[in-house]
């Protein structure tokens, strides 16, 4: 779904969607580390809960240089290859496996959604979460200034798990539904999979934002002592009423749109590469 090569056996398309999304994950994390960094610091570390994202910039080059906005960025630039990898190697292995009449099943009143998209959506989602969640605490725990230990790697693996589950999942119907009533959008070289893909990921973002923002303090130990509700109340009172849980979504919004249309790009001519050298056959 994510590339509009012939497809092979379902297991060839998961191998090669594993070798596609390593280049996918790294040329994310390269293009977006230091807008993430603005994002993390807003959400999750003490001292910069107040101003906007140029502020928060402007701190962080007096107070670290440039070499601060890269900070933490060891753990997701191998690891984000690993699980943004394993995503679309799982989503695509799923997606073709279910080329049948169940799994091609159009969901009433979703425009022609199919069953196999949420369904890979879902397990794609899932293993991703088991692998970032470690990561995700080890960058988070680098970008705030803490350290971090093996144990408890999994802390915050709930809400990680439902916050993937629903980026992820809004994020491969969106371009599903995009590649059905715009076929020929990815067949523009640049601009088709920039766009499609930047767009997608920006708008399931916004939808899993607050969650993001949750993510963010339980892996930076930012009111550890909070439940889940004293959190949302907190953030609530103390950052500007509903909006609060929307905090950093400016550098996000940027660091999302960027880095997922640049990385598309990457990927879709990595797959049409793969079909050029004759590895799908």
């Amino acid at each position: 779904m994510t590339h509009n090569e012939d497809r092979t056996h379902w297991l060839k398309e998961g191998l090669i969607g594993l070798g596609v999304g390593v280049l996918y994950g790294t040329t994310s994390v390269t293009v977006g580390h230091p807008l993430d960094t603005i994002k993390t610091k807003m959400q999750a570390q003490a001292g910069f809960e107040r101003g906007g994202a140029f502020k928060t910039l402007l701190k962080v080059l007096r107070t670290q240089g440039i070499v601060g906005l890269y900070r933490g960025c060891i753990p997701p630039l191998w690891g984000s290859g690993i699980f943004r990898s394993t995503q679309f190697a799982v989503f695509e292995a799923v997606y073709t496996f279910m080329d049948n009449p169940f799994g091609k099943y159009e969901l009433p009143m979703t425009g022609g959604l199919q069953v196999r998209v949420c369904v890979a959506g879902a397990c794609g989602s899932t293993a991703r979460a088991i692998i970032e969640c470690p990561l995700e605490l080890a960058k988070i725990r680098r970008q705030t200034g803490q350290s971090w230990q093996f144990s408890g790697i999994y802390k915050g693996f709930g809400v990680t798990w439902c916050r993937t589950m629903g980026l992820m999942c809004t994020y491969f119907i969106l371009v599903d539904s995009t590649r059905r009533h715009f076929p020929d959008v990815f067949k523009r070289p640049l601009l088709g999979p920039f766009l499609t893909s930047g767009v997608a990921a920006t708008l399931a973002w916004w939808i899993v934002w607050p969650l993001e923002n949750m993510k963010s303090q339980v892996q930076g130990n930012y009111g550890k002592d909070m439940s889940t509700w004293q959190r949302i109340k907190f953030n609530m009172k103390e950052r500007g009423g509903f909006w609060g849980l929307y905090r950093g979504l400016g550098p996000g919004t940027a660091r999302s749109f960027l880095a997922n249309g640049t990385s598309m790009i990457v990927m879709v001519n990595a797959q049409k590469k793969v079909s050029e050298w004759g590895l799908r056959g």
